[in-house]
């Protein structure tokens, strides 16, 4: 199975892709799709960057799924407003590429890599090198993509599993059509 990991980000992307055979893991490719050298005020060609970045690395590198990010609000709302556009991009160009899609938060993440929520940046590069035999450190970004696609390929199963053991059934009540809720 193959993953692409990816932590969005407005002005920086970073992906990662691993291949997963049972417990063996086997890195492919990392790191980062950059809108910095469109005009910060350009908010639609950025989101286009990213999402075009997406749709490269699935023609590239054709994985089984993906693992992204989840954000959370943060001091600056107009920040986080502007990260979850990008995310959505990301998500957008996944979706369009077929790919199966889980999410994962930034503490899953480094617990799964580093063994605690809190972990440094540093840390998580650390592991990510030590669990794929890197001769180097990946750059943070495409190491929390990786750390992402590893997190995916410790839990996916395990989800997968759980999924397919118990009866898991969508809301129903209060949807529209088309599965838009009020």
């Amino acid at each position: 199975m193959r993953i692409l990991g990816i932590d969005p980000g407005l002005q920086t992307t970073g992906f990662g892709v691993i291949d997963v055979a049972g417990a063996q893991l086997g890195y492919v490719a990392s790191g980062t799709i950059r809108t910095t050298h469109l005009a910060r005020g350009d908010l639609p060609a950025r989101l286009k960057v990213l999402f075009d970045g997406i749709a490269e690395l699935h023609q590239r590198y054709r994985p089984d799924a993906a693992a992204v990010e989840i954000v959370f609000v943060n001091a600056n709302p107009q920040a986080t407003l502007l990260l979850g556009q990008a995310r959505g991009a990301c998500l957008t160009a996944l979706v369009a590429c077929e790919l199966a899609v889980a999410e994962y938060t930034a503490l899953q993440m480094k617990k799964a890599i580093a063994g605690h929520g809190k972990a440094a940046k540093a840390q998580v590069q650390e592991m990510v090198r030590r669990l794929l035999q890197l001769p180097g450190l990946p750059g943070t970004d495409a190491a929390d993509a990786l750390g992402l696609a590893i997190c995916h390929a410790h839990a996916g199963a395990s989800m997968q599993r759980l999924a397919e053991a118990t009866a898991i059934t969508r809301r129903t009540s209060g949807m529209y059509r088309a599965g838009r809720t009020h």
